[in-house]
């Protein structure tokens, strides 16, 4: 007996939600480590500037930049505002 094209759409978004919750866990965890990292960044950006005249070291600063687009994404994505997926699924813009 072939399936109904209703059932199979039901049983494809029910696959699909679980696959978004496999996604979500794996950005959750990613954006964990991120917000570590950046903490770290920041310690060691404010050294720099301490022991540098207040110069900022610009490839910190970069990538600071770097996360902070890559976490806006995640949240975007984690919220559901987006189902654009944020790297590694996509470009890191």
């Amino acid at each position: 007996m072939p399936k109904d094209h209703d059932s199979t759409e039901v049983e494809s978004d029910f696959e699909s939600i679980w696959l978004r919750l496999v996604n979500m866990v794996i950005i959750a965890v990613l954006m964990s480590m991120a917000s570590s990292l950046l903490g770290l960044l920041t310690v060691a950006q404010f050294l720099i500037m301490l022991f540098n005249k207040r110069a900022p070291n610009e490839q910190l600063a970069e990538i600071g930049t770097t996360m902070g687009v890559w976490m806006a994404k995640a949240a975007r994505y984690q919220t559901a505002a987006s189902e654009v997926k944020p790297w590694p699924w996509t470009e890191l813009d």
